[in-house]
């Protein structure tokens, strides 16, 4: 006698989250996905479509096939993602309504509405904490708009729920020392890094979170062999390298070990090893930080502008990518261009259509009076370049990015103020550096440059 197969109402995934789909084989390979979403080891695309293809009426592979397009910010991917959204709403009739929730959810984030779509999981993973799905889109969302409470209180409200044998729990404990990094709670944030890292799962994110810590604490020789030790987990196969990578280079860095930074952009964050927006976004901030220090890297702005050749259309997508897209074509002395961009940006920032995009009031608070800051310094206005930048500086957290990549503003607000007529802007910053964290050879850099004793 042959067995039925099971309803969609029997099938679960291992945290116990009911699917919409009756093939084991379907939920398996929607599995591995979701690991490879959380983990960065290569896409999860072939995964998403064996998935699709062992039940072409399941919504939930097309769902993530979407939100995994839309997370890397590419304004090329959005059309494509609008696309598999609306093949997978004919199919939501009879999912699960978590499966539902995550597609309003990610319609919403194709729809600019980011800030609405943290809310949905938010919501979602109050009856269901244990949707890995929820809490690693929730995060990525967070962090692309500089949400850091939500950083860290959300994988907090969920992490209880969690056994510690599930395979995806130090994952989830990466979000959370993440967040808590990001709330400034360093040796928390410490802990729960280095236990997510603690056994045998390879945990990027986790890894990441740790390095932010030793940056902001000026740990960057421990900070360089904490990325060594853990190298053979994330530097092979893996799509987040390109940014550890660059946490090597802010380390370096801070040594001033300025041929050390070269040899590793060469090497890891130019010409083919930059394959997406966000990979090129860490390589123009590494450079603009080197040219701050009056390294002349000119020529590798100009073959990155080359490689990574930005759309005009796409101009006030996400205001940190246009911010970066900036930042590269100062580098490459493209000032006229400069100036075109900054004006599309502004444009689409104003666009009354687009007024529910969360991108759109970040760009106008934030990221246009930053990017008019960059261009006056690349003009040579040093006390323009420093009355734009400081007021924005106070907002910037609503950018977006890290606390570390925002930084790039403040070593910007140094060289500026070195050149500007008053420099107790730039004595300023530097208290407070020298607060935070120990005197490094990068602040004492500055330091000679402000003409201040340390």
């Amino acid at each position: 006698m042959t067995t039925p197969p099971a309803s969609p109402a029997q099938l679960r995934d291992p945290r116990d989250n009911r699917l919409g789909t009756a093939t084991r084989e379907a939920a398996d390979r929607t599995e591995t996905a979701l690991w490879r979403m959380m983990s960065f080891f290569d896409t999860p695309l072939a995964d998403l479509d064996a998935a699709q293809a062992a039940d072409p009426g399941w919504a939930l592979p097309l769902v993530m096939r979407a939100g995994f397009l839309l997370s890397l910010t590419e304004p090329a991917h959005t059309e494509e993602a609008q696309r598999l959204l609306a093949a997978a709403e004919p199919l939501l009739a009879d999912a699960p309504h978590r499966e539902r929730t995550h597609f309003e959810a990610q319609r919403a984030v194709a729809d600019g509405r980011w800030q609405h779509a943290c809310r949905m999981w938010d919501e979602l993973l109050l009856d269901h904490p244990r949707d890995a799905l929820a809490l690693q889109w929730a995060q990525l969302w967070d962090f692309y708009r500089g949400d850091a409470i939500n950083l860290r209180q959300r994988p907090a409200r969920a992490l209880p729920e969690w056994s510690e044998s599930d395979p995806l729990f130090p994952y989830v404990l990466g979000l959370y020392a993440f967040g808590l990094e990001e709330c400034n709670l360093y040796p928390q944030a410490e802990e729960a890094g280095r236990r997510a890292v603690a056994d045998e799962a390879k945990v990027p994110w986790a890894v990441h979170a740790v390095a932010h810590v030793m940056e902001m604490q000026g740990r960057f020789e421990e900070g360089a062999a904490w990325l060594r030790q853990h190298q053979p987990g994330w530097a092979e196969g893996n799509g987040f390298a390109g940014h550890l990578w660059w946490h090597m280079g802010l380390f370096r860095l801070e040594a001033l070990d300025v041929p050390g930074v070269q040899r590793l952009i060469d090497a890891h964050l130019s010409g083919p090893a930059l394959q997406i927006t966000l990979q090129r976004v860490d390589a123009a901030a590494l450079l603009w930080r080197m040219h701050l220090l009056g390294v002349d890297v000119g020529a590798r702005f100009v073959d990155l502008l080359h490689d990574w050749n930005p759309a005009d259309d796409d101009a006030g997508h996400y205001a940190f990518n246009d911010l970066h897209v900036l930042i590269a074509l100062l580098g490459s002395d493209e000032l006229l261009r400069a100036e075109s961009w900054l004006a599309r940006c502004a444009a689409r920032a104003m666009a009354p259509e687009d007024v529910r995009r969360s991108n759109h009031a970040m760009a106008r608070e934030v990221g246009l009076p930053l990017m008019r800051g960059l261009l006056a310094y690349a003009h040579g206005d040093a006390d323009g370049a420093v009355a734009a930048l400081m007021p924005a500086r106070a907002l910037a957290q609503r950018l977006g990015g890290s606390h570390a990549q925002r930084d790039l503003i403040d070593q910007t607000l140094l060289a500026a103020s070195a050149r500007a007529s008053h420099r107790h802007v730039g004595r300023a910053l530097l208290n407070e550096r020298q607060m935070a964290k120990p005197l490094t050879p990068l602040t004492r850099h500055w330091a000679e440059q402000l003409g201040i004793a340390v």
